[in-house]
């Protein structure tokens, strides 16, 4: 991954050529930047869009350092630890029981039953895993009914639909038409979801943000705007950080 120096601090970003582009742009994901170039530029070209941003990088990399300092901290999961799950934070209510796997639901928060006999130093790491491994299922599930929905009524037909663990971007729309998500976007309400969804979608028609890309966003999702707003402004909520206890 390319690096952008400003000082002493080293910033990477996400370099993206496309053919379709006819000039460079920059745009923000979760973590890092993203600068869609002409397939032709040159590393000079680069350099001198980079050095006219510079401003405009260092406010943005700020902002996400500082929302990544607000994120949900987790340091067990026990009864009572609370995740964020589609916008809001929600409860954790572990019980034990004589099943042999973690088992994970919800309803108006999550209750979570662990075997009886999981040991105290593993029911951490294993809950955990539960919790992703239910959170992505249904992330896709979501996903996966918004493309055919939206598919359907405006001819937007994606191959296929995949959640990823991707961290630099909320999403992607490749060549073979197959659209990739962060699974991180469960932790969003469903609309700012099916928002990444229909975005990635439009991308099957242009592949870059030119005004015919947002016009089609538009024409799908009329409120596109107040869901991405929320994106931005929310990012630090779409996800948890485990910190281990001290020695």
């Amino acid at each position: 991954m390319p690096v952008y120096r400003i000082g002493s601090q080293e910033i990477e970003y996400t370099l993206r050529r496309s053919a379709k582009a006819q000039r460079a742009s920059l745009s923000i994901t979760p973590k890092s930047f993203e600068l869609l170039v002409p397939e032709n530029a040159t590393d000079e070209q680069i350099s001198a869009v980079l050095g006219r941003r510079r401003a405009w990088i260092i406010e943005t990399v700020q902002g996400m350092e500082k929302r990544a300092k607000a994120q949900t901290r987790v340091y067990q999961f026990v009864s009572g630890a609370k995740i964020p799950y589609r916008g809001r934070m929600s409860r954790l209510t572990i019980e034990p029981f004589e099943g042999s796997l973690v088992e994970v639901s919800f309803r108006n928060s999550f209750q979570i039953r662990k075997p009886s006999d999981l040991s105290p130093d593993s029911s951490d790491a294993i809950i955990e895993s539960a919790l992703r491994l239910w959170l992505k299922r249904r992330v896709r599930d979501d996903a996966r009914d918004f493309a055919r929905r939206h598919g359907e009524r405006h001819g937007l037909n994606p191959r296929g639909v995949q959640i990823k663990d991707q961290k630099h971007m909320w999403g992607s729309c490749g060549q073979d038409r197959q659209i990739n998500l962060n699974w991180h976007l469960i932790f969003a309400p469903k609309p700012v979801l099916e928002y990444a969804v229909v975005h990635e979608m439009c991308h099957l028609k242009h592949r870059n943000h030119e005004p015919e890309f947002w016009d089609l966003v538009g024409r799908v999702l009329p409120d596109w705007q107040e869901r991405k707003a929320w994106l931005d402004k929310n990012e630090h909520m779409l996800g948890w950080e485990k910190v281990e206890p001290s020695p």
